[in-house]
C-alpha cells in the first residue's frame, strides 16, 4: 500500500511540474496590414497567461510565449477570433469580422490586392 502511495505522489508530482510557464508555439493569423497586426497581438496578450505575441505582417505567423498553467492555444485563438482574424483551426463570426477597419476586411481580394499593391511600392 505504501508503494501505491508513493507512486501516485510521485505521479501527480510529475504532472503538475510537466506544464511549461515558458511554453512556445505559432499559429497562422489572417490579416493584411499594422492595425491588423495591432489588433493580434493586443488580443493574444489580453489573454491570461500570454507573455510575448509578434504577428509577422508578411507570413501571417503569429509566435507566442505563454504559461501553460493559465492557458492553452484554443483559448488565445478564441480571443483572436472574437476581435474578427481567422486562424487555421477558428474562424471569426460575420459579426466580429464587420467590426475590423474596413481597410482590415482580409477575406475581401480587392483588400489583400491593394495591400500587395502597397508591398510591391515599398519594394522600388
Amino acid at each position: 500500500m505504501k508503494k501505491l502511495i508513493v507512486v501516485l505522489t510521485v505521479l501527480i508530482t510529475t504532472v503538475a511540474f510537466a506544464q511549461n510557464k515558458n511554453a512556445r508555439a505559432s499559429m497562422e493569423v489572417d490579416g493584411v496590414c499594422l492595425m491588423c497586426k495591432t489588433r493580434i497581438e493586443k488580443a493574444s496578450l489580453n489573454t491570461k497567461g500570454v507573455k510575448s505575441a509578434v504577428w509577422n505582417v508578411k507570413t501571417h505567423e503569429l509566435k507566442l510565449i505563454f504559461d501553460e498553467r493559465k492557458t492553452d492555444l484554443k483559448e488565445i485563438q478564441a480571443s483572436i477570433v472574437a476581435v474578427g482574424h481567422d486562424t487555421k483551426v477558428l474562424k471569426a463570426t460575420d459579426e466580429a469580422y464587420a467590426t475590423v477597419h474596413p481597410c482590415c476586411r482580409y477575406r475581401d481580394e480587392a483588400v489583400k490586392d491593394d495591400h500587395k499593391d502597397g508591398e510591391e511600392d515599398k519594394k522600388d
